[in-house]
């Protein structure tokens, strides 16, 4: 990809430019659990957006995107999102800068990557993680990882429509080779938790679906998790998010008024619970009580929080019984994307025949796997 993106570039602007990676990420448990301020447990993969960038001597701005074989040219003076999304991700982020005070010069971009688009990877706070580790670099504006992680987020709230957490972007800019990282959304406070899944791979089987629920659906799931914050608080004046309340708190407050938004609470409350457990299970290297908070992840999103789909659900009822799988779930936002599965190294190949030839039978649509390794976050090459 490096040698692929910098022909590109060479072609496109002459030059040689300066190439940056920010990866895709896993989330081993802890879905839906960012924006109410409670824990995640993501971890960056061997699948990255690469950005090569040069300055210019003008405030011109001039994208090409490698994926969509397209270019876009604006100028830093006139930064505002553009009929088209994917320079959106890229534009929000010169916009949160400038707003920060920082002054960005014009620039020539080329921008890839091996990230699946809408398997639930988070391509785009990669591509935002990318874009201002590259811009905070060739511009040295002196931003610290953690504030570009805040600025990236904003800029998918703001240009993008998005109301996402903090998860996505921080695993893609903090994230370290073989380690888990284990996020307080609430302090940000975060711990690297050893991955060591002794004879077992990630492997991930993408749906190749997507349905059109997700931006809409996602915001309402926020909107609700709120609400149920909200019912609660009037009795409990310390609470503040779903972080706080403990499941007897739900079921006093929350059950006999509205039925939905207990479910909706229901899942997160437990999702925390879980998550502080899978750590533990981490750090001893049980795999299968780690995978089997995963089959309960997934019933959970599924049943409660309802940001399943038919084609997610059929693939991890596909391996829940199967002795080679330790655990399986969606990842991601919901509604389609990949599932995430820990399978025996051994059985990879053999699982990988019998459920594309399920899944195509059944779904009438090819399944796309990748198997992923834990890697390192954004970074210059």
């Amino acid at each position: 990809m490096l040698e692929k993106i910098t022909s590109v570039f060479t072609e496109k602007f002459a030059g040689q430019p300066t190439v940056f990676r920010s990866p895709g990420r896993i989330n081993i448990l802890g879905e839906h659990t960012d924006y109410n301020e409670g824990f995640v447990l993501p971890a960056a993969i061997d699948k990255s957006i690469y950005v090569a960038i040069t300055k210019r001597a003008d405030n011109q701005v001039t994208l090409f995107a490698g994926d969509f074989n397209e270019s876009y040219t604006t100028d830093t003076e006139h930064i505002k999102p553009a009929a088209i999304q994917w320079p959106n991700y890229i534009l929000g982020v010169v916009d949160q800068l400038q707003k920060e005070g920082h002054t960005i010069g014009g620039f020539n971009l080329v921008i890839d990557g091996d990230i699946p688009i809408g398997a639930g990877l988070s391509s785009s706070a990669a591509v935002e993680c990318a874009v201002i580790f590259a811009l905070n670099t060739i511009f040295e504006l002196g931003v610290s990882r953690l504030q570009m992680v805040k600025l990236a987020q904003k800029a998918e709230h703001v240009f993008a429509g998005v109301h996402c957490g903090i998860m996505d972007q921080f695993a893609s800019m903090f994230g370290k080779k073989d380690h888990a990282i284990k996020l307080d959304c609430r302090s940000l406070e975060y711990e690297y938790v050893p991955i060591s899944f002794s004879g077992y791979s990630i492997v991930l089987f993408n749906t190749n679906v997507k349905h059109s629920l997700d931006s809409t659906e996602y915001n309402t799931r926020r909107k609700q998790c709120e609400e149920g914050v909200s019912i609660i608080a009037q009795n409990h004046p310390g609470v503040k998010s779903l972080r706080d309340v403990s499941m007897a708190m739900l079921k006093d407050n929350v059950a006999g008024v509205d039925s939905m938004i207990f479910k909706r609470c229901k899942y997160v409350v437990q999702e925390n619970q879980r998550l502080l457990g899978a750590c533990d299970d981490l750090k001893k290297g049980d795999v299968k009580a780690l995978g089997k908070k995963m089959f309960e992840t997934h019933r959970g999103l599924q049943y409660d929080y309802e940001v399943s789909c038919r084609e997610l659900d059929f693939l991890v009822d596909f391996v829940k019984n199967n002795e080679d799988v330790a655990g399986a779930r969606m990842v991601g936002g919901g509604f389609g994307g990949c599932t995430i599965n820990l399978v025996r190294a051994d059985a990879v190949e053999k699982l990988v025949e019998q459920i594309s030839t399920a899944y195509l039978k059944e779904m009438n649509l090819p399944l796309s796997v990748y198997p992923v390794s834990v890697e390192n976050g954004t970074c210059k090459m």
